[in-house]
């Protein structure tokens, strides 16, 4: 059995391994050629998060989508970097936004520099993608101008919150689809389009990405509560600890309060508190894990991947549509 890629995906045919590890091998070396510039300091402030690593998610649904077609099409290995630049440079901008001082275990750049070169890195990066992507042809920039457009709202409706009439679960999923769900969708898009998929195909693969963008961004909600912190990399309960109301809370607050059970009545309290006091963080992630809108929580996510792995029922059996149905499977080992 191969391991490639993340979240522990299971690749068990040869070929498929080779074409996918050669395809990821040679984004990485486009990607470090991508943020080299002229001026020594940008190539090491651009440089900073590829060397920080990272789960390569993206390229690598490009990787196994272009599997429906030519996996050795020209065009796949620069559209795996462009969705890859795309991710990063937001990653620098939301952590400017998000005050991060940490970013995949390394110092995040607006704290190993200031919030200016990381704006100001994350537009380099943002560049850089434009420019790999004018050589994709037209309808290539027109996809990657739609998913940005997409990407953008969703960070513009997280920062300005739900209104008064808004439904709070619904503005949530609503961020996530235009954060999260627009550049994974894309990405399967691309990975289909330039290997000369057939229309049909490229079209269920997109459907796809976005449900699976969606299913692995409500899977961290999750273990942001359950786990460890091995898995999800952080330490658990950082969006509870930031009141940042994720999925378990959103559906919590829509349950009816149960007056007759004090741990019930009692997180509904400690979420009205600053979280920031370690004693009260914890005494609210503790309850958090026992109560039903977690396991709830965990079934929402659950779901949004068994649209996705449905949505392959058409597509012709073949190893990539098995990795593919794999990325279903580690979303429920993910939340377990």
């Amino acid at each position: 059995m191969t391991v490639v890629g993340p979240f522990g995906l299971s690749v068990q045919d040869r070929d498929l391994t080779r074409d996918v590890q050669s395809g990821m091998d040679a984004v990485e070396a486009a990607l470090a050629e991508a943020v080299k510039s002229d001026v020594s300091f940008i190539t090491i402030t651009a440089s900073h998060l590829i060397e920080a690593g990272g789960k390569r998610f993206r390229p690598l649904l490009v990787m196994l989508a272009a599997q429906f077609g030519d996996p050795y099409a020209p065009g796949v290995v620069p559209a795996a970097v462009v969705v890859e630049l795309t991710h990063l440079a937001t990653l620098y901008h939301d952590d400017v936004m998000d005050e991060a001082p940490v970013r995949r275990g390394a110092p995040s750049a607006n704290s190993r520099w200031d919030n200016s070169v990381a704006i100001l890195t994350g537009d380099f990066l943002f560049s850089r993608a434009s420019q790999v992507l004018a050589d994709l042809g037209p309808e290539a920039v027109r996809l990657q101008a739609d998913a940005f457009e997409r990407l953008v709202t969703g960070q513009i409706l997280e920062t300005a919150g739900p209104g008064p009439d808004d439904d709070p679960l619904r503005h949530y999923l609503d961020v996530l689809s235009g954060k999260t769900g627009s550049l994974v969708a894309v990405s399967c898009r691309f990975g289909s389009l330039m290997s000369g998929a057939q229309p049909w195909v490229v079209d269920i693969l997109t459907e796809y990405g976005e449900r699976m963008g969606m299913a692995f961004q409500l899977a961290d909600d999750v273990l942001d509560i359950a786990s460890d912190g091995h898995e999800s990399g952080k330490t658990p309960g950082t969006d509870l600890r930031e009141g940042v109301p994720t999925l378990p809370i959103l559906l919590l607050q829509q349950m009816p309060a149960d007056p007759a059970d004090p741990s019930d009545v009692r997180l509904r309290e400690l979420l009205q508190l600053d979280l920031a006091d370690d004693v009260l963080h914890a005494e609210a992630l503790r309850l958090l894990r026992k109560h039903p809108a977690l396991e709830h929580a965990r079934r929402e996510t659950l779901r949004y991947a068994e649209e996705a792995r449905a949505l392959l029922a058409p597509l012709p059996e073949c190893p990539a549509k098995a990795a593919l149905q794999g990325l279903c499977d580690a979303v429920a080992i993910r939340t377990m």
